[in-house]
């Protein structure tokens, strides 16, 4: 009976390592041809983004950290870089992997950083303990999302009645200014469509930025 067991223990272990590659494998062919019919750069090998790309946070969690499946080029007119990312947590009995989809809009613009996701139930816990973040006149922008800023002006210049008007009725996306990036993901792998859908929320947003903050970021690179 214990033999049994450890075949079936052997068995259910092999279907497991079987059908993962079988998925990876399906996107990375999901990805290879999105790419192709949009005119990007296809890579299967594994990246070391969060060395080309320290300041996002998001790519410094746990260790063992890749990106996979790398697509970069002019997309819709913008350069763009979109990948799947892995990372490990903890280790031994305790260690956990983790991944998650991104892509990334060049602007070629001086922005500043800029923190925008979905609000949590633990932020609102956390903003008794004095951890809150940034605050907008639209209660309802306030309620829904979790804004972080070094620069609270900015926050307002790029999030004001338009901007906070359209992120509330728009599929929802942590977004990341960083340098002349706009970052968009989620805590998980996108579906090949929302890599699009990604692209449209950040190029929507900043269609939004006012014309005079345009002409103080155009400035500051003429």
């Amino acid at each position: 009976m214990e033999q049994f067991f450890l075949i079936l223990i052997f068995i259910v272990v092999i279907v497991i390592i079987v059908f993962t590659a079988i998925q990876a494998n399906e996107r990375t062919k999901e990805m290879s041809e999105w790419g192709k019919r949009n005119g990007l750069e296809f890579t299967q090998k594994e990246s070391r983004m969060d060395d080309e790309f320290p300041q996002y946070s998001c790519l410094n969690k746990g260790h063992s950290r890749y990106a996979k499946n790398i697509l970069t080029g002019v997309y819709h007119g913008s350069w763009v870089c979109a990948f799947d990312y892995h990372y490990t947590t903890g280790s031994g009995k305790n260690q956990s992997r983790h991944s998650f989809s991104a892509l990334m809009v060049n602007t070629r613009l001086p922005l500043k950083q800029l923190f925008i996701r979905t609000e949590h139930f633990i932020d609102k816990i956390t903003e008794f303990a004095g951890f809150d973040d940034i605050d907008f006149e639209s209660a309802e922008f306030s309620r829904e999302f979790y804004v972080k800023s070094p620069d609270k002006k900015w926050a307002y210049d790029v999030l004001h009645q338009k901007s906070m008007e359209y992120l509330l009725q728009a599929p929802r996306y942590t977004l990341e200014f960083q340098g002349s990036y706009v970052m968009a993901y989620r805590n998980r792998k996108f579906k090949i469509a929302e890599f699009d859908e990604a692209f449209k929320v950040i190029k929507n947003l900043l269609g939004l930025l006012p014309d005079y903050l345009m002409r103080e970021l155009k400035g500051e690179i003429s």
